[in-house]
């Protein structure tokens, strides 16, 4: 059991319920003790017993007995301490926290058999007190500064404005009139006064004398801002340090001239275009896989086209936008960066020839050209994930534009097919709709049958017809139908061992009797003239204009073979 007083400790130890003393020890107060607050003296009394008989306490539960109520809450060991304590008592609750104990209040009619050797106080003014290891510790921290502590503490004396503080530390606070006071004053629960030298809580308060040369010590390294006040916050202190402390990063030559970027404003997006080719966007990629591509966006629909460049000249570069513009038209407006390739005076003239608008983004900001440089960055990365040979660039660069123009844009919602052409791309992806090719055939049908307007002709096998001659004089040739070879196209047999093959609009049936003397064994061939050669057996035949074309039939026969030809089989 420790038993405390202002100005002695006395150590007891119950046994069989009755208290018996182990050791006692009592202290004056300094000068400066003298001054403090009673709460002050009561809790110095506490902490000074504690280190005065550590040997005693340390590593065993103990209780602590005092006379002054606050203090069981200030150092109770498991209530958080108040915000507004000041900071010598923080220290000392932060020291008690290292022992096990617990404290009680006793009221002092109570409290007697420590009181004893405070009635015989030593009479004496100067005391061998033993230093104040925390202030001793910060204090200690300036020797490696050009400002040492016994500067601060000299220049502290010589501060008229710190002289008043340490006064009011010393003797008591009260309402200040002086300005300058004020911000000390907002802050008076944590001033205290160490070897003569103001603290503000673990920091020094530097006098304005020496501001200036601390701040140059907290500037070495040429550390930014905020380490600048992380480092001040750990060793030092005066009214408007912080303030200080950026005009002085900002005033710095060396840092000015090393700064990073500012920090980037807002995204300001380009007007979206009200149609498609209005404006394009341009921009080279590479060297990349050994190359170089221009590559053209269009701001409306995001419709990409890339070019394999032999080299990035002005006059290729002008002469690969002529070919895209012949294309797709002259748009009105091209973006660029500042490339020399862009700002020729061929590509200038290029331009100003074609009534195009050229604008070119900041100097060293690519993302003012964003619309281009986004996709660079998908056209490379799809490009790096296949397998690149000579042989196989162009084909994975048309699978992929295929694949980007058809897909929708996160921007616009919409393919840039559907925006640029008005209808999709058909992919192999469309050949999972089974009723597509069907609903088509039946559109067709129904086509050809609203335009013919009459229904579709059918011959049977053996029938007498009149088949269409382009290569005689006679205009039709009487014939019989051999086969049926398509929905509108027949095998006639017309001679001896000629066989043609004619659409349903250039037969007509008729009741001409034809003698049929020869070989139906034969082969049959598609004609050839009147030499009836067999150049090719019947299965070769295809749906194309009669070779017999080629004895230069009239005109007009020409043309009626070209339409014969070219309907749906």
């Amino acid at each position: 059991m420790i038993l405390t007083f202002p100005y002695n400790w006395l150590v007891m130890l119950h046994l069989h319920g009755t208290e018996h003393p182990i050791v006692f020890a009592s202290r004056s107060l300094s000068k400066a003790g003298r001054n403090y607050a009673q709460i002050d003296k009561e809790a110095l009394a506490t902490v000074w017993g504690v280190k005065k008989f550590h040997n005693y306490l340390f590593g065993r539960n103990f209780t602590l007995l005092t006379d002054h109520e606050p203090l069981t809450s200030i150092f109770h060991p498991s209530k958080s301490l108040p915000v507004v304590t000041a900071a010598r008592l923080q220290r000392y609750a932060l020291f008690l926290a290292g022992f096990d104990y617990t404290i009680r209040y006793k009221n002092t009619k109570l409290h007697g058999n420590a009181d004893g050797l405070s009635r015989l106080p030593l009479h004496s003014e100067t005391t061998e007190e033993e230093p104040d290891p925390v202030g001793l510790f910060y204090a200690t921290q300036f020797e490696p500064l050009p400002v040492t502590a016994e500067q601060v503490k000299r220049e502290t004396q010589r501060d008229p404005l710190l002289v008043k503080v340490h006064g009011l530390v010393m003797k008591g606070w009260s309402t200040p009139q002086d300005e300058a006071i004020k911000p000390f004053y907002q802050r008076k629960d944590e001033l205290t006064v160490h070897c003569a030298v103001l603290m503000l809580g673990h920091r020094a308060v530097i006098p304005a004398k020496l501001r200036n040369q601390v701040l140059t010590e907290l500037h070495e390294g040429h550390l930014g801002i905020v380490k600048m006040k992380s480092l001040a916050r750990s060793y030092i202190w005066w009214p408007k340090i912080d303030k200080d402390i950026e005009h002085l990063a900002k005033s710095c030559p060396g840092c000015q001239l090393q700064q990073n970027e500012a920090g980037k404003v807002p995204l300001h997006p380009w007007e979206w275009p009200t149609t498609p080719w209005q404006r394009i966007h341009l921009d080279f990629a590479g060297p990349f896989l050994g190359r170089m591509f221009l590559i053209i966006v269009d701001a409306h629909s995001k419709w990409p086209e890339v070019e394999i460049m032999p080299s990035t000249t002005s006059t290729q570069t002008t002469d690969r936008l002529r070919t895209i513009f012949a294309q797709y038209g002259v748009p009105a407006q091209v973006v660029t960066d500042n490339r020399p390739q862009f700002t020729s005076a061929e590509f200038q003239l290029f331009l100003k020839t074609n009534g195009i608008k050229h604008i070119t983004t900041a100097p060293f900001h690519p993302a003012t050209n964003g619309q281009a440089e986004r996709f660079v960055q998908s056209f490379k990365h799809a490009m790096k994930c296949e397998k690149q040979s000579a042989s196989q660039l162009k084909t994975n660069m048309a699978k992929f534009l295929l694949a980007y123009r058809n897909t929708p844009h996160s921007t616009t919602g919409e393919s840039p097919s559907m925006l640029f052409l008005g209808r999709p791309l058909r992919t192999r992806l469309d050949l999972v709709k089974p009723d597509l090719q069907r609903k088509v055939m039946n559109r067709q049908i129904d086509q050809a049958g609203r335009k013919r307007h009459s229904p579709t002709r059918q011959l049977s096998i053996g029938q007498t017809v009149m088949a269409r001659n382009y290569s005689g004089k006679d205009k039709w040739l009487p014939g019989i139908v051999r086969a049926q070879t398509g929905p509108l196209s027949y095998q006639i047999k017309v001679g001896p061992n000629r066989i043609w093959r004619r659409h349903i609009d250039l037969l007509r049936a008729s009741s001409v009797k034809v003698n049929d003397q020869s070989d139906d064994t034969a082969e049959p061939h598609p004609e050839l003239g009147e030499t009836g050669q067999n150049i090719a057996p019947a299965e070769e035949i295809v749906a194309e204009p009669d070779i017999e074309l080629a004895t230069n039939p009239p005109v007009v026969q020409q043309q009626e073979a070209g339409r014969a030809t070219t309907g749906s089989e």
